[in-house]
Formats: C-alpha cells, structure tokens, sequence
C-alpha cells in the first residue's frame, strides 16, 4: 500500500498552500519573530544529513506545534505574494513559485504524517486532530481562491516542455476538482465540510489504532494456543508481559479481518475467540467503536460531492483516476467477482469434505477457513506451511530477494547504513545505488509490529525527488510483523514475503523518480496505478533465480529444494477464490458506501454493509470481506475512499504486463531498462494510459489476470 493520506495532505498542503486577499506587507508583520525555540528546530532549515534525511536524533514532539504555526504563516505570505504579483501571469511566477513553497510545513508535515502512522504516541495523536481541521482550511484558501485560480487559467502552454505542460494541466484540473468554480455561498459550504471531515477522519484513525491494540485476546493456558511454535508461544508470552499480563499469552490483531496465526491454530474455541476479536474490535459501544464516525464521513462526503455538482462521492473522487467513473471500476470489479466467488463455493465444498472426513460434527465457519484450507493444500499439493516458513528469514528475504532481484532487473545495490538517526530501534537503514554506481536514495525499513503503529503495510516519503527543489529520494517500508523472541530467527510466510517484494515495488517506484516538479514525481500518481509497480514486483519472489538465491534454510543453509518450490509453484493458484472474493467484496463494498445519491439510502453501518454485500452475491458467509466497514482504514482514514477497487485495476495492468515480460526473457537488464524507463521513471509526468502501451504495446486486458488466479484457462 502506498500511503496515500500523507501523500495527498503533503502535496495539497506542503507544495501548493493557502492565499488569501491581505496585503503581503500585513502578512510579514504577523510572521512570528525569531527566538531560542525556533532557532533550535530541526524543520526551520534543511536537514544536514544526505539527501536531508529527517534529523530523528533532534526532532521531538514538541518541534512540531511551532513548526506547524510557522510555517504556515511563511506559507501564506508566499502564496499571496503570487495571487496578488501585479505582473502578468507566467509559467514562472504562478505554477513554479507555487512548486516552490512551503518549504517549513512541508519538512515538518511530511515527518509528522509518517511518525503518525508509524510511531504514535498521545502528543501526536492530539497534534493530529487539532491540525487537521486547520490544514483542510489551509488547502481550501489555496484552491478556492479566486484570484490564484484566474492566473493559473490563464497561463499558456505555448512554448512549455512536455513536464511543464503537464503540471499546468495538473493544476487547472485539481483547481476545478477541489471547487474552483463555486460560488463564493458555496465555498464556504465546502471550506466547513473539509474541515469537519478532515477532523473525523483523523478521529477515526486515532479510535482504530487503540481499537487494534485493545481487541488482543488474552490466553491463560498454553495448550489453548497447540498448532503454534515454542517462538510464537514465546513471543506471544512476551507480549502478554509487556501488556502488563505476565504469565499469561497475547495475541495481538492485524489489520485484516483474517489474522494469521488462524492457520496454524488447533483448538477451534481458540480460532473464533481470535476471528471474533478482529470482527468487533471497532463495534463494541466502547469510545472506540468507528461506528457513528463512519456515518457521518459518509453522509459528509455526499454532502461535499453534491456541492461540487456531482451525484455521489465516488463520482467526484474518480474523476482524476484511470477508471474515471465508479462505472467503469464497478463493471470491472463485476468481471472478477462472478468467477471469484463460484471458486470460493469449490473451495468451499473441498473443505466441508474434509471437515466431514474427520467428523468434526460442524459446518465451516470464517475462522475455519484458512486452518483447514492448509490441509487442503496439503493434502492436494503436499505443501505445508510450517514447511516452507523455515526457507523464509526476513532479513535473508528482503537482502538475497527484493535486493537481489532489483539488482538483476534493474542493476541497484544496496548498502547497510548505521550512522543515520533513525524513529524507532526496529528500524534499519540502506543506501541506494544505481547500475553506474552513483547514489540515488536513502531507505528505511520497519517490520515489526507495535502499539504505537498502524496495522498493515506501506510505503512512505521522507523527501521526495525533485530536480526543482534539487531533492532525491527518501523512502521508508513499515510491515507489521510479529517480533521474535530475543534470539529467534523472524521466519515468515510465503504471503508475507509476497507484501515484502509488493512494498518495496512502491519504493523502488519512489527511488526511480525523474520528475522536475514535486507534484508529478514518483508516486504521485492516480491511486488505481499506484499499485501497479508493487504487485508487479511480486511476481519476483517465484523467480527461479531469485527464489533459490533467498529461500534458504535459516540452520542448515541449504536453499529450498527443487521438489518444495515445484509444490508452491503448483500452489500458486490454490485459495484464490476466497482471497479474490474477501478483496473483492472489500472494493464493491467500499463503492457501495460512496455511490450513494440520496441521504436516505444510508442505514445503519453493519445493515449497510450486509445489504451491500448480498446485492453483488456475497453470499458466502465463510468469505467475509478482508475489511470489516468498522475497521476498513483505507476508505476512511487512508485516502483510498471510493478507490480500493484500485487494487483490482492496477492488478489488470501488473499481469497484463507481466505477461509481455515473461515472454520477452524475464528477468533480464534489458527489460528492466524498458520498464523504468516507460512505467517507473515517468511518475504523472505523461499520459498514463499511453504509458502503459508504450510499455506493452496494447491496452490493458483482463484475460491475464484471470488466468493468473486461475478462473480461466
């Protein structure tokens, strides 16, 4: 996942900030005059360390509120220093002065917007929502302005280069998007609902996170926990006694309605306590239940879509996006979810048999499936997991995998840092370097799991690329691993190293950046593209090369056995229908919430969601959505409202594409350079549609992906 909140806060925010009609001469007395507090802050000039890595060894909680206050005052007198320039508009002086600013806030919120994501704590939290409603306003005075919005239109293309072009598009289009074109009765409208929206987002967030870490479920006995390994009994004691339950066994939740420890898990009374904890960890009636919250982030983005003259919020939102329409994004969705889900009920029937075989007296129930699903695929392709996790080291992977294969493919290498401050002791740092040698990026990587971390996985800018700015790349991956016990190897599954090679897709993405405006570079694309590079660098983990180079044995040595990757690769196809189905559920589901038209067709969240549900023939009460509506983060705290179903979309591009790759020699320099070159390195700089078939020669077909997940031949 790319971390799309921070992105879209930082680019309408940090790049592009507030004007109003003050004179720049009133502005500059209201500055705040310089003192000790603010000479000492590490975001009042450009970091020191290469590539100006955020000083972490300097920056504390307390930086951020001055900081904050500052530089969006020095913001606002930039910004009404071009609305108001008496020179006629230019390229230079509107779009490039705008590029320009809001260097304080934007060193300070991009740090702040991942610290908050990654290593929270109260001061952070409340920061959180006390600025929120502020930036929203801030964003607002931007592009509501009307006198900003009358240069920009009227700046010409004439004479520009093809980048330059496109960033005059760029703005036109999000002036218009935000609401450019209201009245000004309108405007205000809008300015209140951003903000309360802003707020209930954040809010939402902030309820999730401790609904996460207060929904663990609590064992007394280790033989509740038989199927587990002594490491993740340990580990689990471990964290009970952190908790401030020492002899007892924590285990803590995911982000994903399925948790992973389901699998391994032999006492059933043990599995749906767990399934059950991760259902309703956010509807309890408690101060964290997302519930009411969620409502009104609903009815307030109908509210705002309607303001700006469109039917529903999804309408509005996909306007800037490949798909364009909720349309469009349904219709594919309704391609993949027929054949998803009449595999889920095969898969389905495969493991009532063997629930019957062995005359468990029961039908299948969500948390039966991915425990009995690993028999089944034992059985049918003799693989277990617990027999491939021990080839599966974290570090070995991401260093003799994710490494390896971008150096095959793209000739980087990597080397360990240690000398750079870092947020937190779990995390690790490389330098970036390119085929030629030259450096090229700076990488953080955060696996582990925590209280004070969001659930799931993600990709992250600390700095991003920018010939203008003279920047290069900063980046940093967060996973929620469980931490072994001190001593213990961190062996994971094959779906685990899968996130691993999808994250650093992101990054890689991030590294390959060759934009001259911020606003364009690396990432900063439509959200159903920005999947695309990371769930095509999937496709690396089963490399042939690059799976006997990091599937090695954690004691022994030995690189996994040709026998075992033959059954994996066998495998590959096997469960598809029920993850495709709880993915694709999630997607129509989170369409379902933003397609709305009409106030009164919201109901209740859990009602909403079971009629959203069977409407589309989610019937399969075993394959429930990944995400819960209470705890679907993304739609409501991660910037993908109306947009998860990008996953699916970029999942069309990355197969399509992978397939013109395997047919053109695979995993050679030459195929590499043509992929940077067409896909990686162009960000939103030109058409993406075309990027695509420049790469592979046609439109996207949905074919390959089908046959990826093995619903047709």
């Amino acid at each position: 996942m790319k971390n799309i909140s921070s992105v879209l806060l930082i680019s309408a925010l940090a790049f592009n900030q507030s004007c109003t009609t003050m004179k720049q001469t009133d502005i500059q007395q209201e500055l705040p005059a310089p003192d000790p507090s603010l000479s000492s802050n590490p975001f009042m000039k450009k970091s020191k360390l290469q590539y100006e890595a955020p000083e972490f060894d300097k920056i504390k909680n307390e930086h951020f509120k001055p900081a904050f206050n500052y530089g969006l005052k020095q913001h606002e007198a930039e910004i009404i220093k071009i609305a108001n320039n008496p020179a006629a508009p230019t390229f230079e002086n509107t779009i490039v002065a705008l590029e320009k600013s809001g260097e304080v806030l934007r060193r300070a919120q991009i740090v702040f917007s991942n610290l908050t994501s990654a290593n929270t704590n109260p001061t952070l939290q409340a920061l959180d929502e006390e600025y929120a409603p502020i930036f929203a306003a801030h964003s607002d005075k931007l592009y509501l302005n009307e006198n900003l919005y009358k240069r920009i239109q009227s700046i010409k293309e004439d004479g520009l280069d093809s980048e330059s072009k496109r960033l005059v598009q760029y703005y036109k289009q999000n002036f218009e998007i935000a609401g450019a074109n209201l009245s000004a009765a309108d405007k205000e409208k809008l300015k209140q609902l951003n903000q309360e929206l802003a707020s209930l987002s954040t809010q939402y967030a902030n309820k999730l996170l401790e609904a996460r870490k207060q929904g663990g479920v609590f064992f007394s006995d280790a033989k509740e926990l038989d199927g587990l390994s002594a490491d993740e009994i340990a580990a689990a004691a471990s964290d009970a006694k952190t908790a401030g339950q020492p002899g007892k066994y924590l285990l803590a939740l995911q982000n994903t309605t399925q948790q992973p420890l389901l699998q391994n898990l032999k006492n059933r009374t043990t599995r749906e306590k767990l399934f059950k904890a991760s259902w309703t960890r956010a509807e309890k009636g408690d101060a964290n239940d997302t519930r009411s919250t969620i409502e009104q982030l609903a009815k307030l983005r109908l509210k705002k879509a309607q303001i700006l003259g469109k039917k529903n919020f999804a309408e509005w939102k996909l306007q800037d996006q490949m798909a364009k329409t909720p349309e469009a994004a349904t219709k594919l969705m309704n391609q993949i979810a027929t054949p998803a889900v009449e595999t889920a009920r095969l898969e389905a029937k495969d493991i009532q048999d063997l629930i019957d075989q062995q005359k468990g007296g029961f039908k299948v129930e969500p948390w039966d499936w991915n425990f009995y699903a690993e028999q089944v695929r034992k059985a049918k392709f003799d693989l277990d997991e617990s027999e491939i996790k021990p080839y599966f080291e974290i570090t070995t992977v991401l260093e003799k995998g994710v490494f390896f294969a971008a150096e095959k493919f793209y000739g980087l290498t990597f080397k360990k840092r240690t000398d750079l401050p870092v947020y937190h002791p779990d995390v690790v740092t490389y330098e970036v370097f390119d085929h030629d040698g030259k450096s090229i990026a700076i990488y953080y990587l955060d696996f582990y799991t925590r209280d004070s971390k969001n659930g799931g996985a993600w990709m992250s800018n600390f700095v991003e690329q920018s010939y203008l700015l003279g920047t290069k790349p900063v980046i940093v991956n967060c996973y929620n691993y469980q931490k072994p016990a001190p001593g213990k190897p961190s062996l994971i599954s094959y779906d685990d190293v899968s996130t691993i090679f999808h994250e650093f897709g992101h990054s890689i993405h991030g590294m390959f950046a060759s934009q001259k405006y911020p606003s364009l570079s690396g990432t900063n694309v439509p959200r159903d593209f920005v999947e695309f590079p990371s769930q095509i660098n999937e496709h690396w983990a089963l490399d042939p090369v690059v799976l006997k180079n990091y599937a090695v044995h954690y004691e022994t040595k030995q690189p996994i056995p040709q026998a075992l990757v033959d059954k994996i690769k066998k495998a590959s196809t096997f469960n598809q229908g029920y993850m495709t189905t709880e993915l694709v559920s999630a997607a129509e589901l989170d369409m379902d919430w933003h397609t709305v038209s009409n106030e009164n067709q919201f109901i209740p969240v859990l009602d909403f969601e079971k009629q959203s549900l069977a409407s589309h023939g989610f019937n399969l009460a075993t394959v429930p959505p990944r995400y819960h509506t209470p705890y679907f983060a993304h739609i409501w705290g991660g910037g993908y409202s109306a947009g998860y179903y990008a996953y699916l979309w970029s999942e069309t591009l990355d197969n399509d594409a992978w397939e013109w790759i395997s047919k053109n020699g695979g995993l050679t320099r030459e195929n590499g350079d043509r992929f940077r070159k067409y896909i990686l390195s162009v960000g939103n700089s030109v058409d993406l549609n075309q990027a695509f078939r420049d790469f592979t020669g046609h439109d996207p077909d949905i074919k390959p992906l089908l046959r990826n997940r093995g619903f047709i031949k």
